[in-house]
Formats: structure tokens, C-alpha cells, sequence
């Protein structure tokens, strides 16, 4: 366990913006993106700020954690253990949420030890305390998280397993709440694609009651992800859904990657709207939609609502390693 002595983080402040919903006491505002683009096209975008949840535990990753963290506590675990990469956002939010919540926890992270620790690895070791654990690249790559944690020797009687990047059943469980919350559906509503488990919930959320057309943008290289999700579907609910797609057209060449357009776009929307995006997730996403705006993908008199799944801290990471490029 962390040691007494850090201060307990906090929640943001409650904010409460026209057309905000919440979720317990926490406000998350849906605010209205208006500028030359949006104007031309005749849409109307908004953007709902799941990023604004927590301050460590943001978007996607407090969703996911939500019904992870209750379970664990059922089987009365004392320790989470769970998997990712050196700047991986779920691997900070399972520190933070194992530290406010009074778990252990360990991450074992892919790829050796460097120091001095990047700013992710360094939160969720010195500010939440959790146990890192690395493993060369091949054994991460072609084991199974059971055979890692057994080639570890860290596994306990009390010991909670959360897979990489968070999604299972009850993660999925999580997301299906972010719309659960909405006053009204939108023509369009768009979020982010990594593993799948996002997109997943909004699709089970949703369950084709209304005219909603789900959009994922996939952060990642191939066509993959649409079967991945199809998959989690079926193993959470048994059900099989028509009303979404995934666009695999604006991954800038694969996870993590990018291009100069990316960050432009993203310092660019900063300046318009006040509104931060990070170069893995959002701001693909949003530069997605933006370029089906100008290509009248949307047509005129639509509403498009993008959900802002969060993963702002892995700018301060990107930004060291690749030189300040997010004015953010």
C-alpha cells in the first residue's frame, strides 16, 4: 500500500454548463463546437467532456474501472495487477484508482526499464504507489497475462487481474453509461477506438432503440478492430448490432504514431475552443470528423456528438519525448 503521507488526489471541480448531465455529483458538461467548418457543413457538433470526470481516472478509463473496482472489492482483493505499455493511461488510472480506493497495485509494462521515469510511469510509482514490474517485449507479446504473472511470481490469493487497456465484461458494463446520461441521442455520435471496449459499451447503451449511427476512429493500423468488437459483443450480451461502423482512415500510420497535420490540428482546436485533445485518441477522432465535414460525409441539419474519452496526461509524455510539439 501507498504510503500515508501522499495527499489524497482530487476530483475536479463540479462544473455546470447548459446541457451538462452528471453522474453522482460530478457534472459532465456536453459543450457546443462552433467555428467556420462546423458553420459551412450545416451540423451541429458537440463534444461530451467524459475527460472532466477525474483528474487521473478520466473518460474511458473511469468507466472501465467502475465495475472492475466494485467486483474486486466483492471478492474482497487487496491487489489489482494489470498490464501496458511506458505512457499507457490505463496504467496510470488503475495507480490512481487503486490508491484511492486502498488497493495495491502492479503494473507489469512492456518493453525495459528506462530511467529517469517518464511522467506516466512516474505518477503511478511515486505519487500512487504502484509495484512496476517490466518484461521484455517477446514474453509480453506472446504470453498470456496468466503465464506473465506466473513468470513473475507476483500472483496472491487476493490478487485482481485487470487485461490490458482495461476491457472485459465489466468494463464494457461501465461504458454503456456514457450514454446513459443523455437527454437526447444525436444523429451521429463518434468516440475513439483502441481495444474495442468503448465503443462496445456505447453500441450495448444505445441498443438500437434509437436512429443513432455509432462511428469509431481507430487508432490503429488494419481492419481488425470492427471483428474485435463484434466479439465483445456477442461475449457480453449475445447480441448483434447494424447501426455502427468503425473509419480506419485516420490512424496517421498506426498506434502512437503521427504526422505534423495531427499536432496542427490538435494546437489549432486548442486555440478555437478550448478544448484539449491527445495525439493517441481524441485527436484523431476529431480530426476524423473534421475531414468527413469538409467531404459532406454528415449531411446538413444533422447533430454529431463526439465523447471525449480522455487520455490528456499522455500529452506531458509525448511532449518529452518528442519536443514540445502540443501547446496545450
Amino acid at each position: 500500500m501507498c504510503s500515508s503521507n501522499h495527499p489524497k488526489f482530487k476530483a475536479i471541480k463540479k462544473v455546470n454548463l447548459e446541457g451538462s448531465s452528471y453522474i453522482g455529483d460530478e457534472y459532465i458538461p456536453t459543450q457546443k463546437i462552433e467555428d467556420d467548418i462546423t458553420r459551412s457543413s450545416g451540423v451541429e457538433l458537440f463534444i461530451k467532456r467524459e475527460d472532466l470526470l477525474h483528474r487521473f481516472i478520466s473518460g474511458n478509463k473511469f468507466r472501465k474501472l467502475k465495475y472492475n473496482l466494485e467486483h474486486a472489492k466483492k471478492l474482497n482483493a487487496t491487489q489489482l495487477i494489470t498490464f501496458g505499455g511506458a505512457y499507457s493511461n490505463h496504467i496510470l488510472a488503475v495507480a490512481a484508482a487503486g490508491y484511492e480506493h486502498y488497493f495495491q497495485t502492479i503494473g507489469i509494462i512492456r518493453g525495459e526499464e528506462i530511467h529517469p521515469l517518464n511522467p506516466t510511469l512516474d505518477k503511478a510509482q511515486n505519487m500512487f504507489g504502484m509495484q512496476l514490474r517490466y518484461v521484455d517485449r517477446s514474453s509480453y507479446r506472446n504470453q498470456s497475462d496468466k503465464a506473465l504473472i506466473k513468470m513473475l511470481g507476483i500472483a496472491g490469493a487476493t490478487s485482481y487481474i485487470i487485461p490490458e487497456g482495461g476491457t472485459n465484461n465489466l468494463a464494457i458494463k461501465g461504458c454503456t453509461e456514457i450514454v446513459a446520461d443523455l437527454k437526447r441521442l444525436p444523429d451521429y455520435l463518434c468516440c475513439s477506438c483502441g481495444t474495442g471496449g468503448t465503443i462496445a459499451g456505447i453500441i450495448s447503451g444505445i441498443n438500437g432503440v434509437a436512429a443513432t449511427k455509432i462511428l469509431g476512429f481507430s487508432s490503429l493500423k488494419g481492419e481488425f478492430l470492427k471483428r474485435d468488437v463484434e466479439k465483445l459483443l456477442l461475449a457480453f450480451n449475445g447480441q448483434k448490432y447494424q447501426n455502427w461502423d468503425i473509419n480506419t482512415h485516420f490512424h496517421f500510420g498506426g498506434y502512437a504514431r503521427f504526422k505534423p497535420a495531427l499536432i496542427d490540428f490538435i494546437n489549432h482546436f486548442w486555440d478555437l475552443h478550448q478544448v484539449p485533445l491527445d495525439p493517441i485518441y481524441t485527436g484523431k477522432m476529431m480530426y476524423g470528423i473534421y475531414e468527413l465535414l469538409k467531404d459532406g460525409f454528415f449531411k446538413k441539419g444533422q447533430n454529431i456528438m463526439a465523447i471525449h474519452t480522455g487520455g490528456l496526461q499522455g500529452i506531458e509524455g509525448f511532449n518529452q519525448r518528442h519536443g514540445n510539439l502540443i501547446h496545450i
